[in-house]
């Protein structure tokens, strides 16, 4: 049960904001929560909500601010040896945190709409498209200093981002079928995910212990090109980041298709 409020409070108490903007029924939802969320972030982001709130930024400001960090960080990564991907990797926690906030700002202010809902997709669409793009174009050894021409690495580094594009495109088409339909909008909870075939259930199961599918979300994606840039200097030249690329390659195709499997064997579409 959430206390009462006025939304035009631009000073609220931390613990005012808090049963707002943080209620444990949207804490606790399965699919929409980053491990970091609940581990440190949403414990950061109700400050920043609170410094945000006087500066009278709408909820989809705070998005495009999100916008802006994670596609900007994300293209930090071929630029300044190991100090691009420092900075991406820094951009990703600020874009995850605010990621947090807009919607803190948006429940505090009773202000909801469809249009938030589309940027914050659009937001990690572009961001988690961008990074193994990003992480391509350093394999090719481009940067600012050095524009060149880019080559296989980055061609790569594209198709990795059409498959992470795709990926998430099967979560949220699921939302249309079901909308075309005239069925109601899907829980988010574990059991709507389970798929119904033992086998494919036995496989999801698997992957929880390996999940894979992290190496494509931004937050994990740029401490990877971290710890590749982190192989580079210490070899001399562009290795790790080069093996990264290679890596993400039949990675991003077994969790595509996973997902795909899975969305067709589960309930999602019942």
């Amino acid at each position: 049960m959430t206390l009462a409020h006025d939304p035009t409070d631009d000073r609220p108490s931390i613990e005012q904001l808090k049963a707002v903007a943080q209620p444990p029924e949207h804490i606790a939802r399965y699919n929409a929560e980053h491990w970091a969320g609940a581990l440190y972030i949403r414990h950061l982001s109700i400050y920043a909500t609170r410094w945000l709130l006087p500066t009278h930024i709408t909820p989809n400001g705070v998005t495009w601010l999100m916008i802006v960090v994670g596609v900007a960080g994300a293209f930090a990564i071929p630029f300044g040896g190991i100090w691009g991907p420092v900075v991406a990797v820094v951009a990703m926690q600020l874009q995850i945190l605010l990621d947090c906030s807009d919607g803190e700002v948006a429940r505090w202010r009773q202000r909801f709409s469809p249009a938030g809902i589309y940027l914050d997709r659009i937001g990690h669409y572009v961001t988690e498209a961008s990074i193994p793009v990003a992480i391509g174009l350093r394999a090719d050894g481009w940067s600012l200093s050095a524009p060149g021409d880019v080559g296989g690495w980055t061609v790569l580094g594209l198709l990795v981002a059409i498959g992470v594009l795709l990926n998430k495109a099967f979560t949220d088409l699921v939302h249309v079928a079901r909308a075309k339909t005239g069925r109601p909008p899907l829980e988010d909870v574990a059991t709507t995910a389970r798929p119904k075939a033992s086998g494919m259930a036995a496989l999801r199961r698997a992957f929880d212990y390996l999940p894979i599918f992290r190496a494509f979300v931004a937050v994990e994606a740029s401490i990877l090109a971290l710890v590749a840039a982190v192989v580079d200097a210490v070899h001399g030249d562009l290795l790790g980041t080069q093996v990264l690329v290679v890596v993400m390659v039949p990675l991003v195709v077994v969790t595509a298709g996973g997902h795909l499997l899975g969305v067709l064997s589960s309930s999602r579409l019942d």
